[in-house]
Order: structure tokens, then sequence, then C-alpha cells
């Protein structure tokens, strides 16, 4: 969502003592993150905010000169590849203080806080006040902060019941909390559902409570609690110059770098077929893509430095590993789409520029690897058991921009033009994808 936030003023008020939000999240960025808040325009001493604070803990608290509610994990949540479903369930007429605001993350309630204030009985929040609530972004005096660094799907809000988050998921004959698409619940008045198997902010609960988009670009994305693709990994240890957007599909290397290095996806492979495709945003002198067995190492290594980098580089169309670079293909520069087949079966690797395939290869050829760029090593011999796609800069203080792809459909905020053929059914790609591969995802590796 990064800048994007939601909005809709109720034109009355509901139950403010007992509500449920449920809500279905995956990281960007660590930090303040916003999912809900209420603004009063008539007095900034009376708000709602749910969020996860800048300790990366989860934190509901309700403001009235002091807080009269604050409730804070011990926990942290800094996994930015995963998607967590957050339950927030309050009831102030319960006779218990602690039973009067309730935290579950992927359907277990959290039972260490750092902070447990906890409401008086009966107390009236001011969340569900017919005030402006806003999703994804807390106001505060007129000015906006923490926005949401991410993405949400499966929005609920509940006036008048008090559920936990087994109305909202389940587990799965594997023990993996999912979805309930559906869910039997009650919604009130006041209540929503939004961000179903979308981006549309028409509420689905049936109450007609559709929100706007208040400001930003709300884009539709494929990833969702039920098919995780791989991003660019912002966590990775060697690569504070970088800077990750779009979630963190797109690397921007600065135009004040003085290290090279690169990133690489935050799923690993080691056995399958996979492909992923990356644009050449920001041209470079030297910018490589291709895979690695492990993060960049320092901040002197780029992308072809290490025994098992594989990488095809831009200048001179050169592929690069171990140091060594060999005539290979064409060169490429801005807006170009590169596009790389990682064959484990095998153990080859090919790149397309523009959806040809360089050096006459043909990633469906399995053993023979006709033109393939490397025969690769086995994943089982490397230094972490895995590949991982990756994109760099091979020359200190460049100001390259690179783009991923991992299936999602979309380079930073661009839609792919004409998505191409995909056999496996899983991911949009701007080029058909070879018989055999598939995206770089939970559902993929699964194939």
């Amino acid at each position: 969502m990064a800048t994007t936030y939601l909005t809709r003023t109720p034109s009355s008020s509901g139950n403010r003592k007992t509500f449920t939000f449920s809500f279905w999240v995956k990281r960007s960025g660590l930090g303040y993150s916003t999912f809900y808040s209420q603004y009063n325009s008539s007095s900034n001493n009376l708000n709602s905010a749910f969020y996860f604070n800048n300790d990366d803990r989860l934190n509901f608290w309700n403001y009235n000169s002091v807080y009269t509610v604050n409730v804070e994990t011990n926990r942290v949540f800094r996994d930015t590849n995963a998607w967590y479903h957050i339950v927030l369930s309050v009831d102030t007429t319960q006779a218990t203080a602690s039973n009067r605001v309730k935290l579950y993350v992927n359907g277990v309630q959290e039972t260490s806080f750092a902070e447990s204030t906890y409401p008086s009985q009966n107390l009236d929040l001011f969340v569900n006040e017919n005030k402006t609530q806003q999703i994804g972004i807390f106001r505060y005096a007129s000015s906006d902060y923490y926005f949401f660094n991410g993405s949400m799907s499966h929005v609920h809000f509940i006036d008048g019941t008090a559920y936990d988050a087994s109305a909202f998921g389940e587990y799965d004959a594997n023990d993996v909390w999912k979805i309930k698409t559906s869910p039997s619940v009650t919604y009130g008045t006041n209540g929503f559902f939004i961000l179903k198997d979308g981006n549309s902010v028409t509420d689905q609960s049936g109450n007609g409570n559709n929100f706007t988009v208040g400001g930003g670009t709300l884009t539709n994305t494929l990833d969702c609690p039920d098919n995780v693709f791989a991003t660019m990994n912002p966590l990775d240890g060697h690569i504070s110059h970088m800077v990750f957007s779009h979630g963190n599909n797109t690397v921007d290397n600065g135009s004040t770098a003085s290290l090279n290095s690169y990133a690489t996806s935050t799923i690993g492979m080691s056995s399958g077929k996979f492909y992923f495709e990356a644009k050449n945003v920001t041209n470079a002198n030297w910018q490589s893509m291709g895979i690695s067995d492990r993060p960049s190492p320092d901040n002197t290594n780029s992308l072809g430095t290490n025994a098992y980098d594989y990488g095809y580089q831009n200048g001179d169309g050169a592929k690069l590993n171990n140091s060594s670079q060999t005539s290979y293909g064409n060169s490429y520069t801005t807006n170009d789409i590169i596009g790389c087949a990682v064959d484990l079966d095998n153990l080859k690797i090919y790149f397309s520029k523009n959806g040809v395939w360089q050096n006459s290869g043909d990633p469906e050829s399995g053993a023979t690897g006709t033109g393939a760029a490397f025969t690769i090593t086995a994943p089982s011999l490397t230094s972490t058991g895995f590949y991982f796609f990756a994109v760099g800069d091979n020359t200190a203080a460049n100001s390259s921009k690179w783009s991923a792809n991992f299936g999602n459909g979309y380079f930073g905020t661009t839609a792919v033009s004409s998505a191409g053929t995909n056999a496996s059914g899983i991911g949009i790609f701007e080029y058909d994808v070879p018989s055999g591969y598939t995206a770089l995802s939970t559902k993929g590796l699964n194939l």
C-alpha cells in the first residue's frame, strides 16, 4: 500500500463497546505500519489506532488525553515474506479486564504483553464512531503518519460482536492456518468486508459500507495468503544503500551509492524449474541479474563474483560466474525486460531479452541444455543448499534500478502489457513461460 490508504465516515456511530477487526497482511518493510485508525478532527486527543509500532510489536490503543487502552505484544513481527492473520476482538462489557481486548495472530491468542492497559468495564472506545475511519494510515493533527507498508487482503470489521480468530480462519489438513473466504458472521450496522480476492473497496458484507481510496494507488496483486510469491528480500545483510519499494519488487541502488551489491529473492529453489522477469528501469554502466546461493556477502561483491553466482550483464551481454565473464548474448538497457529460467532438474540456466532466448537457448531442451548460459552446480553442493533469484549492480556509484516480476503481473505499478502463456497457471508474466516452468511461489514449489 505504501502511501495508499482507504477512508470512510459512517453516518452514525455503532457499538463502541463490542467489535472485531480481522486483517490478513503481508509486510514490505519494518517499523511503524498502521492497519486502522480513527481520526476525530475536532480533537487530536480523541483517537484509536491499531498498528505495528516502531519495534515491530502489535499495538492497539485508545487515547483520551491519556491511554484508556494500550495493549502491546512482547512478540515482534519481522517476516516480510509471510502473510499474518491478525484479529482484534474487543468487548468492554466483560467482567475480567484481560478479556476486554484480545489479539490473535494466525489463529493463536497472544498472551504476553509489554503493555497491558485494559479498558474500564463498559467503556465506549473511539472505534466505530461516526468519525473518519481509515485503513492503512494514522492521522494526527491533520497530518498523515505511519502508512501501512505492505499488502492487505480479506479485511473485516464486525459491529456488535467480539469474534475470535476461528470465525475468519481455520487449519487445513497440513496444520496451516487458512482463510475462510465466506465466514459465517453477523456484521452489524457499520460492519464491512473489503479487499476480497482483489483490490475492490466495495463492501462485500451486504451492508453497502464502501470505502474510498483516500490517497495513493491501490494495486491488485496475485500474492495472497493462499499463494505467497517471492519478492526481493529487504532483510539481506549487506545492501543498506539499496531502497526497496512496490512490495519489495523494485530495487533502487540509489544515485549516491558507493557500493556494489545485489539483492536476492525471499524464496529459495532446490529442485524444479522456475522463471522470473526483471525490467531494467534505470540503466547504469554495469548491472546483472540471475541467481546466487546466498545474499551478497559484503558491500564489494557483485552478482557473478562468487562460485555459485550465475548472471547476465547489461553493458556487454556477458555471462558471469566466479569473477569471470564470457561473451554470451546481446547487451540490454533501459526498459528492456530480462527473463531467467532455471532448470534445477537438469542443472541449466537460460536468459532472455524481451522474450528472445539468448545464445539460441531452449529452456525446454532438458538434459541436452541447448544454448544454456551455464551448467550450474547442484544446489545441494552450494553453501546454503538453495539458489535465489537476484538482481544487482556490478559497479560502485551507479544509480541502477530493477523492477522484478515474480508472477504478480507488474513491474513496479505498471502492469504487463500483454501477458504471455503460462501452462502452470501460476503467475502472470510479460513473455511466454517455457513449458514445464512456473513462478517462484508457495504453490509453484509444490507442483
